[in-house]
């Protein structure tokens, strides 16, 4: 994280972005550790000067087409693809 952004590697966004979706890789608990990843992103964002992120404005925590939209975003960004989960968090 230092290093991008020490050398912009990303826009600001991007590299909190990026920091939340390695956090949630790391499954602590039976449903994730999503909550917690996503207030650690929005205390980074904040740092970098940005807004906290809306993170769809729903709820993610019941079982909802916003939560399926999040889960999908998160797959695409295992995959390389942080397209989607870049503009989830930012609805």
């Amino acid at each position: 994280m230092r290093y991008w952004v020490e050398h912009k590697t990303y826009p600001p966004d991007e590299i909190a972005v990026r920091f939340h979706h390695k956090l949630v890789a790391i499954h602590l608990y039976p449903n994730g550790n999503g909550r917690w990843s996503r207030l650690a992103a929005d205390l980074f964002a904040l740092q970098l000067g940005q807004e906290r992120f809306t993170w769809g404005r729903g709820s993610i925590v019941a079982a909802s087409e916003t939560r399926q939209a999040y889960v999908r975003a998160l797959k695409a960004a295992d995959a390389g693809d942080m397209t989607l989960l870049l503009a989830f968090a930012r609805i």
